[in-house]
């Protein structure tokens, strides 16, 4: 492991002041950041701990939406009464995560900025090319192990997907992540965090050097039924081959909104806006729910290992808006 400064910030401006050093990253729950250190992937010159920062609290606005801090940990959020009333699908998205173990330690900013695990990303070792990881060095998924990959939003450089269930139900409900530098506040939608790769896969979020996640506000809820599904290898500790997060709203025998993002498909959350069109004004069947999920995977490219993923995610969509349908008319 490389050599690197460490420091405890007594507050958010020493705290942003650090960061602002090159090189510099912030350390909360440590699960991902650390685990990266150990493998040689991350190699920061310093480390500024903000554990003790006060950004550890969810809150109700006066508008009623909901400003959850930073470093709340995954535990605590999922459990949240405010969550679990309100937002069930981001509890259950935060549950079907990793372990408890790590539940318990991890944060809402470490688990929105957590980093790939494509094998290619992790593995420093065998010399095996990574443009995520290193630029210009290759993409060795191309032309190896494939079945993670994903089927929206790729490039030749990188056919990594983003890792994290908790984004994706974020993604659905239309979070805003408000994010902090020496230079002030900038409010970032979080469909707007997360990057495709294109030529530049390095970079996995449009954050700018020396920017902070403070804190994450969900807009007010609304009467809705929501669920979050996760299909995956195993039932504990494994990461999704494709996730659903989806938000459907019947009036008289129509679906007057729907809110949709996929996981395990993409780089970033991927929000299915030609499957929400598709849905508006249309009766919830299940050949509706097909039609919107062929309109929202016309546009997905499979690779020889991961072709499957796509017919996976058409029925996982249409199997998540089906039971929300029926969830709805037994009210």
């Amino acid at each position: 492991m490389k050599t690197f400064t460490f420091s405890r910030a007594a507050d958010t401006d020493s705290a942003l002041h650090t960061l602002a050093q090159p090189g510099t990253r912030a350390l909360a729950g440590g699960t991902n950041l650390v685990d990266l250190m150990r493998r040689g992937v991350e190699r920061p010159d310093g480390i500024v701990d903000i554990t003790s920062l006060p950004l550890s609290d969810v809150a109700e606005l006066p508008d009623g939406s909901i400003r959850i801090g930073t470093t709340v940990r995954n535990s605590t959020l999922a459990a949240h009464p405010l969550i679990r009333e309100r937002y069930p699908l981001l509890s259950r998205a935060l549950l079907s995560g990793a372990s408890g173990q790590i539940r318990n330690m991890a944060t809402v900013g470490g688990n929105l900025l957590q980093r790939t695990r494509c094998l290619y990303f992790m593995d420093v070792e065998s010399g095996v090319g990574c443009n995520k990881r290193e630029p210009g060095s290759g993409c060795g998924a191309r032309g190896g192990f494939q079945r993670d990959a994903a089927i929206f939003g790729a490039s030749d450089q990188c056919i990594a997907v983003h890792p994290s269930d908790m984004a994706v139900a974020l993604a659905a409900l239309d979070a805003v992540v408000e994010v902090q530098s020496t230079t002030g506040i900038r409010r970032v939608p979080i469909g707007d965090l997360h990057r495709l790769p294109g030529d530049m896969p390095q970079l996995d979020t449009t954050l700018d050097p020396g920017e902070l996640i403070i804190a994450v506000e969900l807009p007010p809820a609304i009467s809705a039924r929501s669920t979050y599904r996760k299909v995956r290898d195993r039932a504990s500790f494994a990461f999704a081959l494709v996730s659903v997060a989806a938000v459907l709203v019947i009036e008289d025998g129509q679906i007057t909104a729907a809110q949709i993002a996929l996981g395990g498909v993409a780089s970033q959350p991927w929000r299915a806006r030609e499957a929400e069109r598709a849905l508006i004004g249309a009766e919830p069947t299940r050949d509706g729910f097909r039609r919107a999920a062929d309109a929202e995977l016309a546009a997905a490219e499979g690779l020889p290992g991961n072709m499957f993923k796509i017919e996976l995610a058409r029925r996982t969509l249409v199997s998540v808006l089906a039971e929300l349908a029926a969830e709805e008319s037994e009210r």
